[in-house]
C-alpha cells in the first residue's frame, strides 16, 4: 500500500529563532539540541522519551511524550519528498517547501538549531490566501506537527493556486489540539487569529479607493483631519492629513496607501519620497508588507514612515471604538479578555 504524502507543519522558535536558516539557508530545524545527536537514538519512541527525560528532568511526566514525540517525527516519519507548512513570523507569510533530504545533526548550529533537514521553497502566499480554519491548524503551539484536517488546501497552494473559500468553510474553523497547551501559546494564537480576521476583511471588503477612505477615516480616528485626493492613478499622493482646521499648519502628511497583500519595494518608496517639500511628511500604509531595501531606505529618512498590515491592525484596534458603525460593520469585532503574559 503506497505510503501517503503527509504534510507537516513548523515552527522555527517561539520568536522566529531560526527562521533566518529555513528561509535563507533551505535547512527547516528543531531546537532540543541538549537530547544530542537524534540518529545515534534507538529507532524506537521509548529510545526517545528516555533520551527527552534524561535531558531535561525538569519536564513534566505528561510532556516528555509529546516533546519526544516531535523529535521521533523529525528523524524517522518525515521523508524526502513531504511537503512542510511553515508560517513565518518575520514577514507573516504562510511558506511551504518540500523536504529534499533525511536528518542531519549540525553541531555549533545558531541559536542550538543543531536538528536539521534540507527543504525547497516552492511558494510563499499572503495569511489572507487561506481559510481561517486552515490558519487554526498551522497555529498550533507544538514545533513540529502534521496538517490534517486542512491538507488538500495546502497541497493545493503548493501548486501555485488556492482553494475557493466558502462562507461553509470559514465557518468550519477546526483547531488542531494541543497536548501541552500554554497560556502564552493560547493568548498568541488569540492575537494571530485576529490579526488574519481584520486583515482577510480589508483586503476583501475595502479594497482600492475604499481602502484608501478607510486609512482617511483611521487617521481621523487618531485626531488628524484627512481628505482623499482626487484619484490621479497609482504613485499620486492618496491621502493629505494634518491637525489644524484649515490645513495651513505643518506638519503636513502626505500618504500613499497600498491594498495589495504583496511586499512593497525601494521605488515605491522613494517615489513618496519624491513627492514631499518643505517640510512635509511621508506616510505609507499597505496591507503586505515592506522589503527589507525599502525599509533601510525609510529609516535613513527622518520624514517617512512606514505602516505594514501587522503594524496596522495594532492601530485598528487601538482606535476601534472611534470607528464608524459602517467600518465596524466592516471588521465586526468585540471586547474579550485574554491571558496576559509576562515577558520576565
Amino acid at each position: 500500500m503506497a505510503r501517503e504524502q503527509p504534510i507537516w507543519g513548523i515552527h522555527e522558535g517561539r520568536h522566529g529563532e531560526a527562521e533566518e536558516l529555513a528561509l535563507d539557508k533551505g535547512r527547516i530545524s528543531i531546537g532540543w539540541h541538549a537530547v544530542g545527536d537524534l540518529s545515534k537514538l534507538g529507532p524506537d519512541r521509548e529510545s526517545f522519551k528516555s533520551a527527552v527525560a534524561k535531558a531535561f528532568p525538569d519536564y513534566k511526566a505528561g510532556a516528555i511524550p509529546v516533546q519526544a514525540g516531535q523529535l521521533y517525527r523529525f528523524v524517522h516519519e518525515m521523508q524526502p519528498g513531504d511537503l512542510v507548512v511553515l508560517p513565518a513570523k518575520r514577514d507573516r507569510r504562510i511558506h511551504i517547501g518540500r523536504v529534499d533530504g533525511p536528518y542531519e545533526y549540525v553541531g555549533g548550529a545558531p541559536n542550538g538549531y543543531r536538528n536539521q533537514r534540507k527543504v525547497t521553497w516552492l511558494v510563499d502566499l499572503p495569511r489572507t490566501a487561506f481559510t481561517q480554519g486552515a490558519l487554526w491548524e498551522t497555529g498550533s503551539a507544538l514545533t513540529l506537527f502534521q496538517v490534517k484536517n486542512y491538507a488538500d488546501e495546502y497541497r493545493l497552494a503548493a501548486t501555485g493556486r488556492r482553494a475557493a473559500a466558502s462562507p461553509e468553510a470559514e465557518a468550519d474553523v477546526v483547531a488542531v489540539a494541543d497536548d501541552e497547551p500554554t497560556v502564552a501559546a493560547v493568548a498568541e494564537e488569540i492575537e494571530e487569529s485576529t490579526s488574519d480576521f481584520v486583515l482577510k476583511q480589508l483586503s476583501r471588503k475595502v479594497r482600492g479607493r475604499e481602502f484608501e477612505f478607510f486609512v482617511a477615516h483611521l487617521l481621523e480616528a487618531m485626531g488628524y483631519r484627512a481628505r482623499v485626493t482626487v484619484a490621479t492613478g497609482d504613485g499620486g499622493v492618496d491621502i493629505i492629513a494634518h491637525k489644524d482646521a484649515l490645513g495651513f499648519e505643518p506638519p503636513i502628511i502626505k500618504v500613499q496607501v497600498k491594498s495589495s497583500e504583496g511586499q512593497i519595494g525601494e521605488p515605491d518608496v522613494k517615489q513618496l519620497k519624491g513627492n514631499l517639500s518643505g517640510g512635509e511628511k511621508g506616510l505609507f500604509v499597505t496591507l503586505g508588507t515592506f522589503s527589507n531595501k525599502a525599509s533601510v531606505f525609510a529609516r535613513t529618512v527622518p520624514d517617512i514612515r512606514l505602516i505594514d498590515g501587522a503594524e496596522l491592525v495594532k492601530l485598528i484596534l487601538e482606535h476601534y471604538d472611534q470607528f464608524s458603525g459602517s467600518y465596524r460593520a466592516a471588521i465586526p469585532l468585540k471586547q474579550v479578555y485574554v491571558p496576559a503574559v509576562s515577558e520576565s
